[in-house]
């Protein structure tokens, strides 16, 4: 049974997945069949990978007009929301093991004109969010450990979805609820039905034989 409040699903692609040779393209490729784009950024200190930068984004957002969904998996995302937003971002998600309390950076984010978002690694409560849903545009409850691609989904993180779908509904947030980690056509589903509205999928999308049809078999599985 579907929330009452749940929104109309939306895909975003995480380019981590992509290409980097030909990002460009691979990104047009499939823009007409998404609803955002979702950018990893990586520090190597709160993850042990690292991603793309400032640069890359700036030069990416010459090549498409996609909402761009930044997710900041770094100790010190407030240093980075002004060249962020100069670069061409429109929202950030941090996480809440760096900002157990995001109420600043929010404001920050507010005051540059950039959407915000928390987010809770898999072992993280749904608590952590709780207090502060109603400064966040979207919650993300993360399905595989941040830092790397291709991951298997944990199902056992479903239940902090229907938790937060469970509050977000109660408190008649706009929150938006997005799960990042391990989307295909086989768990969207699942994600779905607890409540959640944005899926992240990388793997499933950029390294499929054919990522058009890969989104809109994801589609399909939710819609019918």
């Amino acid at each position: 049974m579907l929330a009452p409040m749940q929104q109309p699903m939306r895909i975003a692609p995480s380019i981590l997945a992509a290409d980097f040779a030909r990002l460009g393209d691979e990104v047009a490729a499939v823009a007409p069949h998404i609803d955002l784009l979702h950018i990893d950024v990586m520090d190597g200190h709160f993850v042990p990978n690292l991603s793309l930068g400032i640069p890359v984004i700036a030069s990416l957002r010459k090549a498409t007009d996609l909402f761009f969904d930044c997710h900041l998996m770094i100790t010190n995302p407030d240093a980075y929301l002004e060249p962020l937003r100069e670069a061409g971002a429109d929202m950030v998600t941090v996480h809440a093991e760096v900002f157990p309390d995001p109420t600043s950076i929010a404001r920050q984010a507010a005051d540059l004109g950039l959407g915000f978002g928390m987010v809770i690694n898999p072992p993280t409560p749904a608590a952590a969010v709780e207090p502060y849903l109603e400064l966040c545009d979207f919650a993300v409850v993360m399905s595989v450990h941040p830092g790397f691609g291709g991951q298997t989904f944990i199902p056992e993180v479903l239940d902090k979805v229907e938790t937060i779908r469970k509050w977000v509904d109660s408190q008649g947030l706009r929150t938006e609820i997005e799960i990042d980690g391990g989307i295909d056509a086989t768990t969207i589903r699942s994600a779905w039905d607890a409540g959640a509205e944005v899926f992240v999928a990388g793997s499933s999308v950029f390294r499929a034989p054919d990522p058009v049809a890969a989104v809109a078999e994801m589609r399909a599985r939710v819609e019918r």
